[in-house]
């Protein structure tokens, strides 16, 4: 009788990294990541889904959350297994057992995932962004915040649902409609409404309804800083505030009219407030002249 073949789970990706004392030979990289790693990490497209497993004592003694990041019970992971198909990194206060133990949970699971190096007290040594977890909406049934606005979306009404999924909720829905129906959707459906006169989320004498996000949530980040300044200018008809503001108008006028669909259009805008926020971040001094050099006379 021959031997019965056993189940393989599904296995994560390793990354490996050239340990040069021993000749070259490749080596696991650990399964932790650094702080300063994941703040560079975090707010772009490729950022991983982040666990908050403090115990609930950790956590009320400093009740922030790193950006994007949900609370999570490290010994019932089940739900997020079933429901997160990428990069997973968890932390606790300190980095040891409770994080490390679940992202080798994850791991056996078949998730890439990771242990914050140090936990939230190396996070918060660094002087790296959280938000105030106060200010969010209640989640559905799935974990999700909603969100509901105005259809037609041209710039605040693209620009705050990404800060939303890139720094808030990754897992964020959001709901556009007619304007007439905004609060009535908010309530029936438990949404929070925003970019609509009279809600909390909106402008606010001449600050635009992302500059009310960053304030509400406590992001202080330079980039989204710069960035915040060129939204409100081309929000607001106040070209001047900054050079960048009539580009980003000319796009999201265009993108309004290229799609028909909302969502398309979101969808769409998200790259392209990935690529001004990756400008505000990193590129800001870099310039580009043509030709580079001009060839010398002889």
């Amino acid at each position: 009788m021959g031997a019965r073949e056993l189940p393989t789970r599904r296995q994560p990706k390793i990354a490996f990294r050239i340990n040069l004392s021993t000749g070259g030979t490749p080596l696991p990289a650990p399964n932790s990541i650094s702080p300063d790693k994941l703040a560079k990490i975090i707010g772009t497209a490729r950022a991983p889904l982040l666990l908050d497993v403090r115990s609930d004592p950790d956590h009320a003694a400093d009740p922030v959350l790193l950006p994007g990041a949900i609370r999570a019970d490290d010994r019932s992971l089940a739900h997020i297994v079933a429901r997160s198909p990428g990069a997973i990194v968890a932390m606790c206060r300190a980095g040891h057992r409770r994080s490390q133990g679940a992202a080798a949970w994850l791991r056996s699971e078949g998730i890439a995932a990771e242990y914050l190096e140090g936990g939230f007290d190396a996070w918060r040594k660094a002087g790296l962004p959280v938000i105030d977890p106060t200010k969010l909406p209640n989640r559905d049934e799935q974990g999700r915040t909603v969100w509901v606005t105005r259809s037609r979306p041209k710039i605040d009404r693209i620009a705050c649902p990404w800060l939303i999924r890139r720094f808030v909720d990754p897992k964020a829905v959001v709901l556009f409609v007619a304007p007439s129906e905004v609060v009535g959707v908010a309530d029936r459906y438990g949404a929070a409404p925003f970019d609509i006169e009279g809600a909390f989320w909106s402008h606010r004498g001449e600050l635009c309804s992302f500059d009310v996000m960053l304030a509400e949530f406590g992001l202080n980040i330079p980039a989204l800083d710069r960035l915040a300044t060129i939204v409100r200018a081309a929000d607001t008809a106040r070209l001047d505030l900054a050079p960048e503001a009539a580009g980003l108008l000319a796009a999201s006028l265009g993108l309004s009219r290229i799609y028909a669909d909302d969502l398309e259009q979101l969808e769409a805008g998200m790259l392209l407030y990935d690529a001004f926020y990756r400008w505000t971040r990193d590129a800001t001094e870099e310039t580009h002249t043509w030709p580079a050099s001009k060839p010398r006379a002889e």
